[in-house]
């Protein structure tokens, strides 16, 4: 058995099954578990109804992961008159469209909507008004604080920090005994306080593609393979955004579930898939590949309009050309319908 968790049932959860845990992981902790194939072309297909939903309610939409989102819906007061409402709005819609439930959280902030989300899973809807926030989240655990992992939760048990509210009425200094530089926001994330803005999903800051493989990668030849496989669905993908990246990201996993990334970044914007494994094939040089390979991942970042990178090179025009045909049999008929050679 090979993978990993995708999502796993309330009951799964119970015996400490979560996502992103190996499937070897899952099966040692609860081998009476039903595992289920999964269908990545048809949670692509759910999550586009339901981002197009999202899309329905606000203009801003930052997705999460795939079946999540942050949505601004500053404004929408004028629009609607009760913002609170929209949230069951959201719920039913989601529901109508997809038979699926969905929970929602409302709050002045990414924080505290996030925290308000995961409160009442499943089906649920949670409003966090700011003049209550403070004292809404200062009994729940530490742990609800998105992004402080276990070893975090640990080190700040052992100072006697339990609770949000215990949080944020400590010392930064105190606290950078176990959150180091990071002290500072989280203690603001507890205080309820939290900036960020909603990104929109059109100004993503990656897009890349990883893969597990159902054996080890063992020899040379394999890791090409996927590698180059890779570079071809990741260049589509940028080319489906319009845009194209500056740095190029190799991610490797290896047996013993070590990982490891290698970067580099060009002056020139790219989006070829050549260009792609250029740089991917530079970037393989720079790893030790003593051991099986578990898990390969590319990603293009620094992202800008593809209208920007106009090419002009002989090379680069023909390549160009070619990667038009072929994107457009890929739209036609389906990503795998063709693929370049080693």
């Amino acid at each position: 058995m090979r993978g990993v968790v995708s999502t796993c049932s309330y009951e799964a959860r119970r015996f400490g099954v979560r996502s992103a845990m190996s499937s070897v992981m899952a099966y040692r902790l609860c081998p009476q578990g039903i595992f289920v194939q999964g269908r990545m072309w048809r949670y692509k297909e759910v999550s586009q109804q339901i981002m197009s939903i999202f899309h329905e309610f606000s203009p801003q939409v930052e997705p999460l992961s795939i079946d999540e989102a942050f949505l601004d819906l500053t404004g929408m007061e004028h629009l609607v008159g009760d913002v609170p409402a929209l949230g069951q709005q959201i719920k039913d819609r989601i529901h109508a469209v997809t038979g699926l439930t969905a929970s929602v959280g409302l709050a002045p902030n990414k924080f505290l909507a996030k925290l308000a989300s995961d409160l009442r899973k499943p089906d649920g809807l949670v409003i966090i008004r700011q003049e209550e926030a403070a004292d809404f989240i200062a009994p729940l655990p530490i742990g609800k604080i998105f992004g402080i992992g276990k070893q975090a939760e640990q080190a700040l048990h052992k100072l006697g920090v339990i609770t949000i509210g215990q949080l944020a009425a400590c010392d930064t200094a105190y606290l950078a005994k176990a959150l180091g530089n990071n002290a500072g926001v989280v203690k603001q994330l507890a205080q309820g306080l939290d900036d960020r803005p909603v990104v929109s999903d059109r100004e993503a800051k990656s897009i890349g593609r990883e893969t597990t493989y159902d054996f080890d990668l063992q020899h040379q030849r394999e890791i090409q393979a996927g590698l180059g496989a890779l570079c071809q669905q990741v260049g589509y993908r940028v080319r489906g955004e319009g845009v194209a990246g500056h740095t190029v990201t190799l991610k490797v996993k290896f047996n013993d579930f070590q990982s490891i990334t290698r970067s580099f970044s060009t002056e020139r914007a790219i989006s070829l898939d050549e260009d792609i494994e250029d740089i991917v094939r530079q970037l393989t040089t720079k790893v030790k590949w003593n051991k099986p390979v578990r898990l390969l991942g590319v990603y293009v970042s620094k992202l800008e309009p593809s209208g920007a990178v106009l090419l002009e090179e002989a090379d680069d025009t023909r390549n160009k050309k070619r990667t038009q045909v072929l994107d457009a049999l890929k739209d036609k008929y389906g990503e795998s319908i063709i693929k370049r050679g080693l």
